[in-house]
C-alpha cells in the first residue's frame, strides 16, 4: 500500500545494511515470494534446540499460530494511503503559483529553512543555485583541500519531484502537518522548484508562473536516473532483486562475519585533512572556571533550546514567542495552570507538549516557565 518511490528507496537502502552483515547458518534456507528470491536475499532458520541460527527463542509461542488482525476497510486503506506515486497516482487536482508559494514560504517556512531555501539552524537547505548545474556536482570528492563537495539539495539530488508535494502535504509545516491546502502546495512546490531554478517543459518559473497537476506531471529531475537499482516501471522489484542478489553489488563481494580476511588489517588514512578553519577550532576539553558570579542556568533551558524554540523563538508559526511580554501575559489570564494544561494538552495547531512526547510534564513545565520568566 505504501509504495512510494522515497519509501522503497529507504527500504532498499535499510536492506543493503543488513545483508552486507548476515551469515548463511547452518540449515537456513532462502525465502521466496511468488518463486523468486525476496528483494532482500534473505534466508530463513530452522528451530533447532530452542534456537535458530545464534539466537534463542522461546517455542511456546510458536504453538498457538499468530493472528494479524481483521481487514482493513476500504475507508480504511483509502485513509492511510496518501502518498504520491511518480506517474500522478495520488496526485491531486489544484494550482499555485510561485508568488503565492513565495508568500507562504516566509509566512510558514523561512522560520526553519531559511531565506530561499538556504538552510540553517540543523535544518536542510532546499535550493543552492540552479539545479541543472548543482547535479554535475554530485561526482565530486574532496581530495584537495579547497575542493567543492557534492551538492545534495531537492533540485540537484532527489530523483522524483512526487515526493516533495507528498512530503510537503503530510508533514509540513512542522508544528502543524496536514494543515495546508491542496493549491498552498502547489504553490510551495513553484516557489522550491523557481528557487532551485527549474524549468518545467522548457519554460522557466517566473513569479507567474502557476503550476498544477498536469504541469506538475511533466517535470523532471535532473538527477531521475542518478540511482541504483531502477526500482521504478513494472520491472522496479526485479531489477532490485537483482542487484541485491548479487553481492559483487556491495561490501567486499562476500558475505562474511568471521575471519573475513587474511592478513594484517589496512586501515585508512586521512588523505586531505582539514584545518584552515576560522575561526580556529578549538581543542580545549576543560570546563570555564567557576567564579561565582555566574547564574545558575534556568531548569527549561535545555528543554526550551530543543523542543520548544522552533515554534516560539519567533513569532512566524503563531506561538508566543520568547520575550513576548503582551502574548505571555494573555495567556496567563486564566492562570497558569491552564497554560500548563494547555501545552501538556496540546491547542490550536499545537500537538500535545510541541510533539516532544517523550518529555515529563515536570520538563514540560519548566521549559513554560522559561519562557515566561524570559518574557516579563
Amino acid at each position: 500500500m505504501f509504495k512510494s518511490y522515497h519509501k522503497l528507496l529507504l527500504s532498499t537502502t535499510a536492506t543493503l545494511a543488513l545483508i552486507s552483515t548476515m551469515s548463511m547458518a547452518e540449515g537456513a534456507s532462502h525465502k521466496y515470494d511468488n518463486g523468486k528470491k525476496v528483494i532482500d536475499g534473505g534466508v530463513t532458520y530452522p528451530v533447532k534446540k530452542g534456537m535458530t541460527s545464534v539466537y534463542h527463542i522461546n517455542e511456546t509461542t510458536l504453538k498457538g499460530g499468530y493472528t494479524f488482525g481483521r481487514k482493513p476497510t476500504p475507508n480504511e486503506i483509502k485513509a492511510w494511503d496518501i502518498d504520491v506515486m511518480p506517474d500522478g497516482t495520488g496526485l491531486p487536482e489544484g494550482k499555485g503559483s510561485v508568488s503565492e508559494g513565495d508568500e507562504l514560504y516566509e509566512e510558514k517556512c523561512t522560520v526553519c529553512h531559511g531565506d530561499f531555501g538556504s538552510g540553517g539552524g540543523g535544518f536542510p537547505a532546499l535550493a543552492k543555485g540552479n539545479a541543472y548545474e548543482g547535479q554535475k556536482t554530485l561526482k565530486n570528492q574532496r581530495t584537495e583541500p579547497d575542493k567543492d563537495g557534492p551538492i545534495r539539495v531537492f533540485g540537484t539530488y532527489w530523483p522524483q519531484a512526487s515526493t516533495l508535494w507528498w512530503y510537503i502535504k503530510t508533514g509540513m509545516p512542522h508544528p502543524a502537518p496536514m494543515s495546508l491546502t491542496n493549491d498552498e502546495v502547489y504553490a510551495l512546490s513553484a516557489y522550491i522548484l523557481s528557487i532551485n531554478e527549474m524549468k518545467i517543459d522548457g519554460q522557466e518559473l517566473d513569479e507567474d508562473y502557476v503550476l498544477d497537476r498536469k504541469k506538475f506531471l511533466k517535470i523532471v529531475m535532473p538527477n531521475k536516473d542518478g540511482f541504483v537499482p531502477k526500482i521504478d516501471g513494472p520491472k522496479g522489484l526485479d531489477n532490485t532483486r537483482e542487484f541485491f542478489n548479487n553481492y559483487e553489488n556491495y561490501g567486499n563481494g562476500t558475505r562474511c562475519m568471521k575471519d573475513c580476511f587474511k592478513g594484517k588489517p589496512k586501515l585508512a588514512r586521512i588523505k586531505v585533512e582539514m584545518k584552515d578553519f576560522h575561526p580556529p577550532m578549538s581543542t580545549a576539553r576543560d570546563l570555564p572556571k567557576d567564579d561565582g558570579k555566574s547564574k545558575k542556568t534556568h531548569p527549561g533551558l535545555k528543554t526550551y533550546e530543543a523542543s520548544c524554540s522552533v515554534c516560539h523563538a519567533t513569532d512566524a508559526m503563531g506561538a508566543p514567542n520568547l520575550g513576548n511580554k503582551e502574548a505571555w501575559a494573555e495567556r496567563l489570564k486564566k492562570g497558569i495552570d491552564k497554560v500548563y494544561a494547555n501545552g501538556i494538552s496540546g491547542i490550536n495547531a499545537m500537538p500535545p507538549k510541541g510533539g516532544a512526547v517523550d518529555l515529563t510534564d515536570a520538563q514540560f513545565k519548566a521549559a513554560v516557565d522559561y519562557m515566561i520568566e524570559n518574557s516579563k
